[in-house]
C-alpha cells in the first residue's frame, strides 16, 4: 500500500498530523514484554505506511519511562530524522527506583520493567517530567507536543474536596509552566489527554488548550450525548480533537482488559453479551470489528485522528488500513436497530 499523505492541522498550531496516530505503550511493555527486536520491527512500520512526520504518542507513566527510551532507541537504529517524526509526551509520571519486585504505580499491568514511576504534578514536578522525558528520548529527538497525563485520575485520588480543590490548583501550576515551555518556543502545542472526558471539560474552562485526547471516552460501546456536544464545543473554538483507546483497551476487539481493566462476566454481563452482539454483526456484514471501531472514533465531526496502539508489528499496517477503510451504512443502521450505538447518534446510519 502506499504512504499516507494526508494530513489536517492541529488547532492552530501549524503541526500538521495524519489521521493516524501511533500509541506506544506497547514499547512501554504493556501487558507483556517484548523484545527489541520486535519493538525496532513495530518501529520500522510505523514509517512504511505514513508519509512523514509521523506522530507518534507517549507519556512517562508507559513502562516508567520505557516506551520513551525505545523511542528514542528505535528512531536513531533506524536512522529517523527529528523533522520525520512528531512526538507527544503525556507528563505527569517520572521514573523513580524499583524497589520491592514489582512496580507500585500500575501493579499488573507492566511486564519486564525495571523501574517504578511516581506521579509528580505541579508547577515545578510538570518541568521535571519534561527533562526526564527529553534525557530519555536522548539528544537527537524532542517532543513537540505536551500534556498533563491523566489530571482525572490525580483528582480523583483526593481523599476529601478540600485535598481535591488542592490538586487542582497543581494541575493549573503545571499548565502554567506548559505554556512557559510553549512561549519559550520549546514545544508547538499544550493539551490534555484523559479517561474522565468532564475534568478535560473543566480544564478547558480554565488553561489554554491547542488540542484535547479522550481515552475511552468516544468508542462504538460508549459515546454520551454530552460528550458529543462539548466536543463540538471543542470544534467551533478550534481546538485539535484525537480520540484513544477505541477498543475500550482492546475489550471491544476481543482482548482481556475494558478500559486497562478485567471485568468479571458475572458482575458485568452487558458487557460481553454487547460484545458478543457487536461481533455477530461485524461478521454477518463482512466488517472487521476493529475496522468498524475505528471508523466510528473517526466519524465525530471535528475528531482528527485516532490514537491505536500494538504490540505486533504486523498490526500496524491492519490499523492504518481500518483508517482508510469503507464501512457500508446498513451496517451502523443495524448497529442502531440491534441498541449498540445510541439510535440518536448523528454521524452514522
Amino acid at each position: 500500500m502506499s504512504r499516507m499523505s494526508k494530513k489536517q492541522q492541529l488547532g492552530t498550531t501549524g503541526l500538521l498530523v495524519p489521521p493516524i496516530i501511533f500509541g506506544t505503550s506497547c514499547l512501554g511493555n504493556l501487558y507483556q514484554e517484548l523484545s527489541y527486536q520486535t519493538k525496532l520491527a513495530i518501529a520500522s512500520e510505523w514509517f512504511k505506511y505514513i508519509q512523514p512526520p509521523v506522530v507518534l504518542d507517549s507519556a512517562g507513566k508507559y513502562g516508567a519511562g520505557l516506551a520513551l527510551e525505545m523511542i528514542g532507541k528505535t528512531l536513531y537504529d533506524l536512522g529517523v530524522k527529528q523533522d520525520d517524526v512528531i512526538i507527544s509526551n503525556k507528563l505527569g509520571w517520572k521514573r523513580v527506583p524499583l524497589k520491592g519486585s514489582e512496580p507500585t504505580f500500575e501493579a499488573g499491568v507492566w511486564a519486564g520493567i525495571n523501574h517504578d514511576a511516581k506521579q509528580d504534578i505541579s508547577y515545578d514536578g510538570i518541568l521535571r517530567c519534561w527533562q526526564q522525558g527529553k534525557d530519555l528520548l536522548g539528544a537527537q529527538y524532542c517532543p513537540q507536543i505536551v500534556s498533563v497525563h491523566d489530571p482525572d485520575e490525580y483528582l480523583a485520588a483526593a481523599v476529601d474536596q478540600q485535598e481535591r480543590d488542592q490538586r487542582f490548583r497543581q494541575v493549573i501550576g503545571a499548565y502554567k509552566a506548559l505554556h512557559e515551555l510553549k512561549a519559550a518556543g520549546e514545544v508547538k502545542a499544550v493539551g490534555v489527554g484523559a479517561k474522565d472526558w468532564m475534568v478535560i471539560r473543566k480544564l478547558a474552562d480554565e488553561v489554554e488548550l491547542d488540542w484535547v485526547m479522550f481515552a475511552c471516552s468516544l468508542t462504538a460501546y460508549t459515546h454520551s450525548a454530552e460528550l458529543l456536544s462539548f466536543i463540538d464545543d471543542l470544534r467551533r473554538k478550534n481546538i485539535g480533537i484525537i480520540n484513544s483507546a477505541v477498543f475500550n483497551a482492546g475489550f471491544l476487539v476481543g482482548g482481556a482488559y475494558f478500559d486497562y481493566r478485567k471485568p468479571d462476566p458475572e458482575k458485568e454481563p452487558e458487557l460481553f453479551a454487547w460484545r458478543e452482539c457487536f461481533f455477530k454483526l461485524c461478521k454477518k456484514h463482512s466488517v472487521r470489528p476493529a475496522v468498524a471501531c475505528v471508523q466510528f472514533g473517526l466519524s465525530v465531526s471535528g475528531v482528527l485522528a485516532v490514537a491505536v496502539n500494538s504490540g505486533k508489528p504486523q498490526r500496524v499496517r491492519e490499523n492504518v488500513e481500518a483508517v482508510t477503510s469503507q464501512v457500508p451504512n446498513d451496517f451502523w443502521v443495524k448497529m442502531k436497530q440491534e441498541g449498540l450505538i445510541a439510535k440518536d447518534y448523528p454521524y452514522l446510519g
